[in-house]
């Protein structure tokens, strides 16, 4: 989604975070259902484990997504230094 990518390349960047944040909704309510049903253990956290990883993987991809367009904007340093520590 970097400011010097054509329109279309931004918006496609655009979707496929969208639909990544849409499957992980779909995954927290799956989990939600689960504890509220006291589904087994092991398949809670095994749902769970899921989560966290695509959240932490769909992070990184935002993370490197907003960092480049910081840099396309040509952001201050703090700002882009900013975004880093928000990401930990």
């Amino acid at each position: 989604m970097t400011a010097t990518m054509p329109i279309s390349d931004r918006e496609a960047e655009k979707t496929k975070i969208l639909n990544r944040l849409r499957r992980l909704e779909g995954q927290v309510r799956g989990l939600q259902k689960m504890v509220e049903e006291e589904k087994d253990c092991v398949e809670v956290m095994t749902l769970y484990a899921s989560v966290r990883s695509a959240l932490e993987s769909t992070g990184d991809v935002i993370l490197e997504t907003y960092v480049e367009m910081c840099q396309a904007r040509e952001e201050k340093p703090a700002n882009l230094v900013k975004l880093l520590k928000l990401a930990r």
